[in-house]
């Protein structure tokens, strides 16, 4: 009887869980489905000790500008069909595919965790925030990323990537301010050093 007792009562904590898992995998789905933009200043940390910071702009769908400060002097700019690397100090113009950024998995206006093209590798929540760690499909070189949420209320604050190097690196959200009307013309590259805001740091 002790037994059964005791595999009822596993039988109910597992049910809870996953329950629980699902009522959180729809909040979150819910929330990146809902952002229509995002402007926010973000810091990018590396375990190789590398640091920058900069603007970043995102309007859905697939338009991104990330502007990075000095000494870094890099702009990124994607239009919503291809991706624009930037290095201001070289004048030098690259272009990459979506699915070799890790903010391509918040870009879509329709994000779905499946378990198929996006699958679930970590998930972990306290009372303050919640990461899920999400492994897709489309994600050329780039590692699993994560995605890191403050709860209450639900507001994206940081994601991290392990990149071909093995270098992982993170990105921080800070004063963040969501679903502003955001120009089209920034999502426009224009080949010149200038083609930058001059983002600068905050002293």
């Amino acid at each position: 009887m002790k037994k059964l007792l005791c595999l009822l009562c596993f039988f109910t904590f597992v049910t809870e869980a996953k329950a629980q898992s699902a009522e959180n995998l729809q909040k979150i789905e819910t929330y990146l489905n809902s952002i229509k933009s995002i402007e926010a200043t973000f810091v990018q940390m590396a375990s190789n000790g590398s640091t920058a910071e900069g603007r970043l702009f995102i309007k859905k769908p697939n338009k991104i500008r990330m502007e990075y400060a000095e000494p870094t002097n890099v702009l990124i700019v994607g239009n919503g069909e291809n991706i624009v690397y930037n290095d201001l100090d070289l004048d030098q113009v690259t272009h990459i595919d979506y699915d070799d950024i890790p903010a391509s998995m918040i870009l879509s206006d329709k994000i779905k965790i499946d378990g198929e093209k996006i699958k679930i590798i970590d998930f972990y929540q306290d009372s303050g925030s919640t990461s899920i760690t999400l492994d897709y499909a489309q994600k050329g070189d780039i590692g699993p990323v994560t995605l890191v949420f403050s709860n209450n209320p639900m507001e994206l604050k940081q994601w991290k990537i392990v990149d071909p190097q093995s270098v992982e690196v993170s990105v921080s959200l800070y004063d963040a301010k969501r679903d502003g009307e955001i120009d089209d013309e920034v999502f426009k590259f224009k080949n010149k050093k200038t083609s930058s805001r001059n983002f600068k740091k905050k002293k």
